[in-house]
C-alpha cells in the first residue's frame, strides 16, 4: 500500500521541484527579452512562458504518464536510437552547457561585481571549482536531497525573489520602452524562441525521474500515486516559474532608460543595473545571494540527475564516481565564459529541442496511434530532420534554398511537418496486427 504525503511533504517536493528549475536561465534571459520587447513584451512574455513553463509543465505530465524519464518514453524507438537521444540530452543538460552555465551567473552577478579589476580567468577558475565542489557535496547526500533544498535552500530563495519581484512592481526604474530587432514584429515567436534557451524542457525530462525516485524513497511506490504527486509538484514549481518570469520580464521593459542594450550587454548586465538602481549597494547583495542559491540549487539537481541517469545505464557505474566526474567536466568546461557558452549551446538547442516536443507529444498522444512504433520513428526522424535545418539555420549556415518551408524564417520549420507526422500516424496507419494479417492475404 503507497504512502499518503501529507501537505507539508508535497508543498517541499514542489519547492525542490521550483528549485530545481529556477537557474541561470531563469533569471538572465528574461530581463533581456524584456527589455528587448518593450511595449510588446505581453506577447513577447506569453511566448517565453509557453516554451520556459507550460512545456516543462507537459513535459512533467508525459514523464509520470510514461512511468519513468527516457529511456520510458522512447522505449518504441530502436534501442540503440533512444539510447544515444538520451545520452545527448543529458550531455546538453549536464556537462555541456546547462550546469556549467550555472556556475558561470553566479560568477558573472554574484561574484565578479565585487572582484572589480581583480577579476581574471584565475579568480573564475577558482570560483568554478569551490561552486562545483558545494554541488557534489549536496548531490551526494542523495538520500537527503529533498531534506537540503525544499526545506533549507529554497524558503531563502523564494523571500529573496518575492521582495525583488515587490519592488520591481511598487518601484518601477523607467516607463515601458520602445519594442526592437524582432520582437517589433513577431514578439510572441520571438518569446516563444527565447525560452529554449532556458533548457527547461530538457531539464523536465531529468527532474522528472529524479522526483519520481524522491517519492519512492517516501513511501509512494503506486504508478498512480506518483503521477498524481508528480504532477502536483510539477503545478507548484510552474506557478513558482511564472511568478519569476512575469516580474523580470516587467523589470526589463522597463529597463530602457538605464541602460541601452549593445552587442556586449546581456541579462546579467540588465538585472544587476536594474537592482543597482533600486537597492543601492544592498541590493548588489541581495542579487548575489538570489543568484547564487537558483544557480546552486539547480546545479545540484542537474548533478544528481546526470548520474541517476547514467548510474541507471551502466550499474557498475557508481552514483558517487558520477557525480565528482561530472562535476569535475563542469568546472573546466565553465571556463570558456558565459557569452562563449550561450553562443554555442543555441544552434544545438534549436536543433534538438524539437525532438523533445515531439517525443512528449508522442507520449501524450501514444493510446490514438494504431501503430506506436511506427509513429513514434516516424515522427522523431521528420522532427530530427527540420530541428537540424533550424539548427544550422541559427548557426549561420547558408540555408537559403529552404526558405520555402513554412515557419522556416521565424526557426520553427520543424512544427508544421512534424504536425502532419503526428496526424499521418493517428489517421492513415492500421494496427501492425491487421497490416500482418493483410500481407498473409
Amino acid at each position: 500500500m503507497t504512502t499518503k504525503l501529507k501537505a507539508a511533504d508535497v508543498l517541499a517536493i514542489g519547492f525542490m521541484t521550483f528549485a530545481f528549475f529556477l537557474g541561470a536561465g531563469n533569471i538572465i534571459f528574461p530581463p533581456l527579452a524584456g527589455n528587448l520587447a518593450g511595449q510588446s513584451y505581453m506577447p513577447a512574455m506569453l511566448g517565453f512562458l509557453a516554451t520556459a513553463v507550460g512545456l516543462p509543465l507537459i513535459t512533467i505530465i508525459a514523464v509520470a504518464k510514461a512511468g519513468g524519464g527516457l529511456i520510458a518514453m522512447t522505449r518504441f524507438l530502436p534501442a540503440m536510437a533512444a539510447t544515444a537521444m538520451a545520452v545527448a540530452i543529458y550531455i546538453i543538460i549536464g556537462p555541456a552547457f546547462a550546469a556549467p552555465r550555472t556556475s558561470l551567473v553566479a560568477y558573472e552577478m554574484g561574484i565578479k561585481p565585487f572582484l572589480g579589476d581583480a577579476a581574471n580567468d584565475t579568480t573564475l577558475a577558482l570560483y568554478s571549482v569551490v561552486f562545483f565542489i558545494i554541488t557534489a557535496y549536496f548531490a551526494l547526500s542523495q538520500g537527503k536531497l529533498i531534506d537540503n533544498i525544499g526545506k533549507i535552500l529554497t524558503p531563502a530563495l523564494i523571500i529573496l525573489l518575492v521582495v525583488l519581484a515587490i519592488a520591481v512592481f511598487i518601484m518601477p526604474q523607467g516607463e515601458i520602452g520602445l519594442a526592437r530587432e524582432a520582437y517589433i514584429d513577431s514578439p510572441f515567436t520571438t518569446g516563444f524562441l527565447e525560452g529554449y534557451n532556458t533548457m527547461d524542457t530538457f531539464a523536465s525530462l531529468m527532474f522528472g525521474m529524479l522526483i519520481i525516485n524522491v517519492l519512492k524513497s517516501k513511501g509512494v511506490t503506486d504508478k498512480a500515486g506518483q503521477f498524481k504527486y508528480l504532477v502536483m509538484a510539477g503545478s507548484i514549481a510552474a506557478a513558482g516559474l511564472a511568478f519569476v518570469y512575469i516580474s523580470l520580464f516587467y523589470l526589463g521593459a522597463t529597463s530602457q532608460s538605464l541602460i541601452a542594450v549593445g552587442a556586449d550587454v546581456n541579462g546579467a548586465m540588465i538585472l544587476a543595473t536594474y537592482v543597482q538602481a533600486l537597492f543601492g549597494l544592498p541590493g548588489q547583495y541581495i542579487l548575489a545571494a538570489v543568484v547564487t542559491l537558483a544557480c546552486l540549487t539547480t546545479a545540484i539537481g542537474l548533478a544528481s540527475a546526470v548520474a541517476e541517469f547514467f548510474h541507471e545505464l551502466k550499474p557498475q557505474w557508481s552514483y558517487k564516481m558520477l557525480v565528482i566526474i561530472n562535476c569535475i567536466v563542469c568546472a573546466i568546461v565553465a571556463n570558456v565564459g558565459l557569452s562563449q557558452l550561450i553562443s554555442i549551446s543555441v544552434p544545438v538547442l534549436f536543433a534538438v529541442y524539437p525532438l523533445a516536443i515531439a517525443i512528449v507529444a508522442l507520449i501524450l498522444l501514444q493510446e490514438r496511434f494504431p501503430n506506436p512504433q511506427f509513429a513514434f520513428r516516424f515522427v522523431m526522424v521528420v522532427a530530427s530532420m527540420f530541428g537540424v535545418l533550424d539548427g544550422m539555420k541559427v548557426a549561420g549556415l547558408a540555408m537559403s534554398g529552404f526558405d520555402f518551408l513554412p515557419l522556416f524564417d521565424e526557426g520553427l520549420a520543424w512544427v508544421l511537418p512534424t504536425a502532419l507526422a503526428i496526424i499521418i500516424s493517428i489517421v492513415a496507419m492500421r494496427p501492425q496486427a491487421n497490416v500482418s494479417a493483410a500481407t498473409a492475404k
